[in-house]
C-alpha cells in the first residue's frame, strides 16, 4: 500500500470505527426502548423480523429467510412466536400454495409505533442537543450512507428476482 493510499483510507477507518461505536450506542438505547414498552417483551430478533414483515407487507417466508440470512427452520419459530403473539400473520400465496405470505397484524402495527415512539423520543432529546450546523451535516452524511447501503446487492431481494429500487417498497433498508 503506498502512502497515498493509506491516508485516504484513514478517514475511512476512522468513519467506520465512529459509525460502529454508534450503532453499539444505538443498540443499548433500542434495548431500553424496548424494555420500556408494556408486555410482552420483545427480543431484538423478533423485532428485526416485525421490521421487515412491516416493510414488505406481504413478503415470502423464503425471501424473509434470505434477507436474514438464517436458517429456515430458525425463522419459521420466530414466526411462531410472533404469531402467537399476535403480531404477525401467515397467509397463503396465490401464486403458489407452497409458499407463505407473512403480514403484520394490527397489534404489531400498535407494538412498533410505542417502541419507535420511544426511540424517536430518545433520538431527538440526544440530536437536540447537538449544534445545528453539526444536525445538517449529519442528517447529509447520514443521507450519503443510507443511499450507498441502499445499493448493496445483498440488502434487497435479489434471490427471487426482485431488485426494487432505493427508498421503494422491496426496499430491505432494515434497522431493529
Amino acid at each position: 500500500m503506498t502512502e497515498r493510499t493509506h491516508l485516504a483510507s484513514e478517514p475511512v477507518h476512522a468513519a467506520t470505527r465512529q459509525l460502529q461505536s454508534i450503532v453499539e450506542l444505538l443498540d443499548i438505547l433500542w434495548e431500553q426502548a424496548r424494555g420500556q414498552t408494556p408486555p410482552p417483551y420483545i427480543p431484538a430478533s423478533q423485532l428485526r423480523v416485525m421490521c421487515i414483515v412491516d416493510r414488505e407487507d406481504g413478503i415470502r417466508m423464503r425471501d424473509l429467510t434470505h434477507l436474514l440470512g438464517a436458517a429456515p427452520p430458525s425463522v419459521s419459530r420466530l414466526i411462531d412466536r410472533l404469531q402467537a403473539m399476535g403480531f404477525v400473520e401467515r397467509g397463503a400465496c396465490p401464486g403458489s400454495r407452497r409458499e407463505v405470505l407473512l403480514s403484520i397484524t394490527p397489534a404489531g402495527h400498535n407494538q412498533l409505533a410505542r417502541i419507535r415512539e420511544l426511540r424517536d423520543q430518545l433520538l431527538h432529546q440526544a440530536l437536540a442537543d447537538m449544534p445545528s450546523h453539526q444536525r445538517t451535516a449529519l442528517t447529509e452524511g447520514l443521507a450519503s450512507l443510507q443511499h450507498t447501503l441502499l445499493g448493496q446487492p445483498a440488502l434487497h431481494l435479489a434471490q427471487t428476482g426482485t431488485t426494487p429500487s432505493a427508498g421503494q417498497p422491496g426496499t430491505a433498508a432494515y434497522s431493529a
